[in-house]
């Protein structure tokens, strides 16, 4: 595991180093203060020497200076360090999240990536923080003092003979049931974070179903195994501040006892009995800043493993052998033979058998039911998902030949769900084409028929649509969205029911606009409404995974009961309707 996270924190590692002297440094002038003020009890007060004690004294406000130098410095390079190696991890854990596959990211579920990239880095970069500092500072302080104590009195040292492995037994007791707890802990995070990403992104759901009280009774389930496990986790963490008290005025009571025997037997000076309490007090602080920095590891190991389970994670989908060379020539497409399932443990095929294939330039509609696998057909082209038999072409070479971004490229896929992000129209345009001119941009828009609505905005394209695009309506959205995938100017173009909210009127406007601006393009148009494919050159007709029939709206209606019967009934419909 250190070895995966080392390299995100390599290129701090002179400030590591800087800050691991600094903290030891200043753990050894804190050391030797104790000493000077022996020196000013024993030899300056009980000579009377006013002299001495000031040099003494100015001495110890000397030292005290250079450790609050190394303090501060120590302080100050291992926040560098820290929240570089942070930032750094962060970094190459969203970069590899970007390559995944939707099967990578279904297997970990999005509020737990989310978790992963913020809650469990913040740990892991605390922990640097605090381990620069402490997990040096304490053993240098615990070594130094334990040896400096002994050269005072190794009579009265015997009482670490007790006080040590207590306090060795208690933190081990507490850390093997902390442990566990801190992993459960981020887990418990990860249910919470879901049930509210769910409630906040789709809350309009939740008000039209009037399901508040559902949703917060959701929460507070999860919110209560929250609350539940970080008091058992943190339960143990707090029994171990009580236990290490306990433990040191044990010790200090024990050392007065001694002491005090010994000072009156005069074997020991008064002035180094005040410097050996110190350096009890220091020692006991240190195993405590240990036992604390245990803690806090228990619970970054439980982050680490999560973060390196991420790093580990192979993306489903790459470019693999691909040719990195390899343009896709047209917008030709070919299914040969294709059989798809989302696991490869479950006994039922999503795709069974697809055998089409479409000519470059061609309009393709696709009708089916809902499950019939419309969506994971078209998904197979931009490799999104992977064909588990067969081989799906484009522009005549398998899609495997390409690498992705050259394959994404040049396929548009306008989805299901519309997605805009926040900012302005314009920059959510800029997607399809960063280096669309405003002209491009209004031409885009009129293809979608997007500039009747962007033209009533004061703002136009420069509108700010909101998080998620919540400024404009659904159809609004849609049209948006297509226009964005037309200035890529793709070999191959498709839209997924991308135009179920607008009317049949719009809907014919833009199928006329695609003929026209884009003559070159293969467009796949998965509708529910026959009328938004019946003018398409090839319709594919899909039930339970397969493509039934092929054929245009003529060739299908007199072969085809399926597609038939749809059209009648939605023809029937609308004459109702009029």
């Amino acid at each position: 595991m250190l070895k995966k996270l080392w390299p995100y924190a390599r290129q701090y590692r002179m400030w590591i180093l800087a800050g691991v002297v600094c903290s030891a440094a200043e753990a050894v002038f804190e050391l030797l203060i104790p000493l000077v003020m022996s020196d000013i009890v024993d030899v300056g007060i009980a000579s009377g020497d006013q002299s001495y004690i000031l040099r003494k004294g100015a001495l110890m406000v000397f030292m005290a200076i250079i450790s609050l130098a190394f303090g501060l410095g120590a302080a100050s390079f291992s926040a560098i360090a820290g929240q570089g190696f942070g930032a750094n991890l962060r970094t190459a854990e969203y970069d590899h999240i970007q390559e995944f596959a939707f099967s990578n990211i279904e297997k970990f579920s999005t509020a737990s990536l989310v978790t992963r990239l913020t809650n469990d880095v913040n740990s892991m970069q605390m922990t640097l923080m605090m381990g620069m500092r402490l997990l040096v500072r304490a053993p240098v302080m615990l070594v130094s003092a334990l040896i400096l104590s002994i050269r005072i009195s190794i009579q009265l040292s015997n009482v670490f003979l007790v006080a040590l492995p207590l306090l060795a037994a208690a933190v081990a007791l507490i850390l093997s049931k902390a442990s566990p707890l801190f992993r459960s802990l981020q887990e418990r995070t990860d249910a919470l974070n879901l049930v509210v990403q769910e409630n906040l992104t789709d809350i309009r759901v939740v008000k039209s179903f009037v399901r508040e009280d559902h949703e917060r009774e959701k929460f507070a389930k999860r919110n209560h195994g929250l609350k539940e496990t970080s008091q058992k986790a943190y339960g143990m963490v707090v029994i171990n501040m009580p236990i290490m008290m306990l433990i040191v005025y044990g010790t200090i009571i024990a050392v007065m006892w001694f002491g005090g025997k010994m000072v009156y037997a005069g074997t020991l000076e008064t002035g180094k009995l005040m410097t050996y309490f110190t350096y009890i007090t220091q020692i006991m602080m240190s195993l405590m800043m240990v036992s604390m920095m245990f803690m806090m590891m228990s619970r970054s190991v439980a982050c680490a493993k999560r973060i390196v389970e991420v790093l580990n994670e192979v993306p489903a989908i790459t470019d693999g052998s691909a040719d990195r060379e390899a343009q896709v020539a047209d917008g030709s497409i070919d299914f040969d033979h294709v059989s798809f399932k989302y696991s490869a443990e479950s006994p039922e095929w999503i795709l069974r058998d697809v055998d089409i294939h479409i000519a470059s330039g061609q309009t393709v509609g696709i009708l089916g039911g809902t499950g019939s696998a419309k969506t994971t057909l078209v998904s197979l082209i931009p490799r999104l998902y992977e064909a588990d038999e067969g081989i799906v072409s484009v522009g005549g070479r398998p899609v495997k030949d390409y690498c992705l971004e050259h394959l994404r490229e040049e396929v548009s896929v306008v989805l299901q769900k519309n997605t805009l992000f926040s900012g302005t129209i314009r920059e959510n345009l800029l997607w399809g084409d960063a280096d669309a001119t405003e002209e491009q941009l209004w031409a885009a828009c009129r293809a979608a028929c997007a500039d009747e609505f962007l033209e009533r905005m004061p703002d136009g394209l420069d509108t700010d649509l909101g998080q998620g695009g919540v400024n404009v309506s659904g159809g609004q959205k849609q049209r948006l969205c297509i226009a964005r995938a037309i200035l890529k100017q793709p070999k191959v173009l498709i839209l997924d029911d991308s135009t179920s909210a607008v009317d049949t009127a719009t809907d014919a406007k833009i199928r006329a606009a695609f003929a026209n601006e884009l003559k070159d393009t293969t467009k796949i148009i998965i509708a529910q409404r026959v009328t938004s494919v019946c003018d398409a050159d090839l319709i594919l007709v899909m039930d339970g995974g397969r493509v039934v029939a092929q054929g245009n709206h003529r060739q299908l209606m007199d072969s085809c009961d399926i597609y038939r019967e749809v059209y009648e009934s939605q023809q029937e419909g609308v004459s109702i309707g009029g």
